[in-house]
């Protein structure tokens, strides 16, 4: 498909360093139902086709560097902290918690009836699914691209341990996923054992940095306190409920989200476009395989916002 002159990437758009964080446009904050105070970045033109990202488990606005790069020059890329991620404080937990965030940021970035792209990469995925039922999500999303995510039985069916399924590994899992040890400084053998439990085999050093930076700032108070909420995790009636067109992303390497999620969830949604296999890659697919995701926001944007088509 042929994007539209003005949704494709503009040559003259680069970051000073490829390594240094985006620098946002705009910073703001949204108040969500219980008053946790969610930390916005919005990056991008005003009025530019609107995309907001949400990330996953231990991880930050940073997780979406990639895509920031590339949306940044011709859409309105929203991207936000969960909470007790990055620059948003932590407080209460649970899947409730991630509906009522989303539905706050919307809220702030958005006109009433303004319509978006919504992408969720992990924890971000399930934000969405916990939201679909609610007023403000369905006033605002569009289309969703959903990223290594899943709805439920994480945990029993998580590959991160060589072991055949049963009471015993998904014990085990959970007890390495909530374990409440520091992570530390980032090291050789950190990154290797992230990159194996996360990545796929052939990622690409500066990658696996780039992720075991992020994944290592998240406090381990906050780090613990959400893998008890994702060890219990529930969502499949959201799923049902998530009626807006949607493609199903995951690497055929992951092992905290293996393909069979994104396999149950392209059955179980109600418009699910596509399912795309990445073949190789892991859990951290937006930063391992970033055109491939950043690709689908833009086909999105193009198929379900009010995007002109420009004469060539």
């Amino acid at each position: 498909m042929s994007l539209p002159r003005s949704l494709r990437p503009a040559r003259h758009f680069r970051p000073r360093r490829q390594d240094a964080p985006p620098v946002a446009d705009r910073e703001l904050t949204a108040v969500s139902a219980d008053g946790a105070r969610i930390h916005i970045e919005v990056h991008g033109p005003e009025g530019a086709p609107p995309v907001v990202l949400a990330h996953g488990w231990t991880c930050s606005t940073l997780f979406w560097a990639a895509q920031i790069r590339d949306l940044a020059a011709d859409h309105r890329v929203v991207v936000y902290d969960q909470r007790g991620h990055g620059r948003t404080p932590a407080g209460a937990v649970g899947t409730e918690k991630l509906a009522d965030d989303l539905e706050a940021v919307l809220a702030a970035v958005l006109a009433p009836g303004e319509k978006a792209v919504l992408a969720g990469h992990s924890m971000g995925g399930m934000t969405m699914m916990a939201a679909s039922g609610r007023a403000g999500f369905r006033q605002h999303a569009a289309a969703v691209l959903l990223c290594s995510t899943g709805s439920a039985r994480l945990v029993d069916e998580s590959l991160v341990l060589p072991m055949r399924a049963g009471r015993l590994r998904t014990r085990l899992t959970h007890l390495i996923l909530g374990a409440r040890a520091p992570l530390g400084p980032v090291t050789p053998v950190s990154r290797r054992i992230l990159k194996y439990a996360t990545m796929g085999a052939a990622s690409a050093p500066e990658r696996v940095d780039e992720c075991a930076r992020i994944v290592h700032a998240c406090p381990r108070a906050v780090r613990v306190a959400w893998s008890h909420v994702l060890g219990g995790l529930d969502l499949d009636e959201g799923v049902r409920e998530l009626g807006v067109p949607a493609v199903v992303l995951g690497g055929t390497a992951d092992r905290l989200t293996p393909i069979v999620h994104a396999k149950r969830l392209a059955a179980e949604l109600p418009q699910c476009l596509e399912l795309v296999e990445l073949a190789g890659m892991g859990h951290m697919t937006p930063v391992e395989a970033p055109e491939a995701v950043s690709t689908k926001i833009r086909e999105l944007v193009v198929a379900y916002l009010d995007v002109k088509e420009e004469a060539a």
